[in-house]
């Protein structure tokens, strides 16, 4: 115990608020050679991974020269672990491994930089103590306050630990942390991740870590479709310009297919309307289209228009908007956008497959009940579009519908005469005859 005693009096004897060494090296005075001396041997010694060689003069130096070099920190938290790794007596590595914790406090009592120094230290902690459950509560705190002071600077992988520490510890004491407490913090290191990847570097790095952070919150709390509904919504409710709650509640309805709880559909719009995006718009007109809200649908396809150059996704987007107007009888509207699909994309046939549809449906409307021939244009209009649709059971369907070679006849016509058809269609086409 003599190591973690002596750190443990160094502590205690400099309680007292410290001025931060100067940058350099503090040979203690009166005692530069021996110190001198002292950091060449343990130096040597950790280059040659003798390490047990170095304890005594690195106690030594901490007892003596604590504000020496923050090097002496480094090098000291080096040692402890290799010799803690090294040590097969159970004792002896605990008391290694909490003096490599002491020099992370040593380091920032004498030389600051506090933050990036907890990060290290609870970086080691996860791994030294995370099957001891008598230290869950002190180093869940480590973890606080590691998070609260590097915000997106935390390494990487210290996301992950933060959420295992946090399973480990309500599966050892349920009562230890709420539900609500591990939301919090899933939503702080969700927050964390989305600012990681927004520098575009170590992307997929980030992304099998966000797959282990999100295993691991559904692991610690039942997260399910009720759980979305009744327990995050009423959040959202009280608070609707919460963009973190509803990222999560948007990441979590995907994750547990709760698309169709009205929660999902409230999230994605708190997204939009903060963090403008393609994909987010299209499924929020998505949404609204299916259930018939019309006017919201055009709103937000026009606003998923605006945030991509993208040919290919313009021209799906035109042909959900005909299928739109389509459903709220704007035929001619309809038309209009099913064309602007073929245009932006001409693989996009079944934009005239849709056309075809809507000529096909508009007998009723567009019919005379002068002229059977000329009432009937309106399936061979419709049978154009599905040949190009490449449609055969639309040609056959609209063939059908063609005038008789009887009702060519009675009108005085002839099977290739122009006929034009008025209405919203305003065509014109060459007669054909059904078989």
């Amino acid at each position: 115990m003599k190591i973690k005693s002596l750190l443990s009096l160094l502590l205690i004897a400099g309680s007292a608020t410290v001025s931060y060494a100067q940058a350099g090296w503090n040979w203690p005075e009166g005692q530069e050679e021996i110190a001198q001396e002292k950091n060449v041997i343990y130096t040597d010694n950790m280059k040659a991974k003798n390490y047990e060689a170095c304890r005594e003069p690195l106690n030594w130096l901490i007892v003596n020269a604590p504000d020496l070099n923050k090097s002496l920190y480094q090098n000291g938290a080096k040692i402890y672990d290799a010799l803690a790794k090294k040590s097969k007596d159970k004792a002896q590595k605990a008391m290694l491994q909490d003096s490599a914790m002491l020099t992370y406090d040593l380091r920032a009592k004498y030389f600051g930089q506090k933050a990036a120094v907890i990060d290290r230290k609870v970086y080691y902690a996860y791994y030294y103590y995370k099957d001891e459950a008598e230290k869950y509560p002190e180093v869940y705190e480590m973890f606080k306050e590691a998070f609260e002071l590097n915000g997106a600077k935390i390494l990487d992988n210290n996301c992950v630990a933060y959420m295992d520490l946090m399973r480990r510890y309500k599966e050892q004491d349920e009562n230890a942390i709420s539900d609500e407490t591990v939301i919090a913090t899933y939503e702080q290191i969700s927050t964390i991740l989305d600012q990681k990847e927004a520098k575009g570097k170590n992307l997929d790095k980030l992304e099998t870590i966000r797959e282990n952070v999100d295993k691991l919150f559904t692991s610690i709390v039942d997260v399910d479709c009720d759980f979305i509904a009744n327990t995050l919504g009423p959040k959202l409710e009280q608070d609707p310009n919460d963009l973190k709650l509803a990222k999560n509640i948007f990441k979590l309805s995907v994750a547990g297919r709760c698309m169709e709880d009205p929660v999902f559909l409230a999230s994605a719009k708190v997204i939009q309307s903060q963090e403008p995006d393609f994909g987010v718009a299209k499924l929020v007109g998505m949404k609204e289209k299916q259930a018939g809200n019309y006017e919201d649908a055009l709103a937000y396809f026009n606003q998923a228009l605006e945030l991509t150059d993208d040919e290919t996704k313009k021209a799906g987007l035109f042909l959900d908007m005909a299928d739109v107007y389509a459903k709220s009888h704007q035929a001619a509207k309809a038309r209009e956008f099913a064309m602007k699909a073929v245009s932006a994309d001409p693989s996009k046939k079944e934009a005239y497959t849709l056309i075809g549809n809507l000529y096909f449906s508009s007998f009723d409307k567009c019919k005379q009940n002068k002229n059977k021939v000329e009432d009937r244009a309106v399936f061979i209009a419709a049978y154009e579009m599905y040949a190009k649709a490449g449609n055969q059971g639309g040609m056959a369907n609209a063939k059908a519908q063609f005038p008789s070679m009887e009702d060519i006849f009675t009108y005085d016509m002839n099977v290739g005469d122009p006929v034009s058809i008025g209405c919203w269609i305003n065509k014109t086409v060459k007669v054909q005859k059904r078989d």
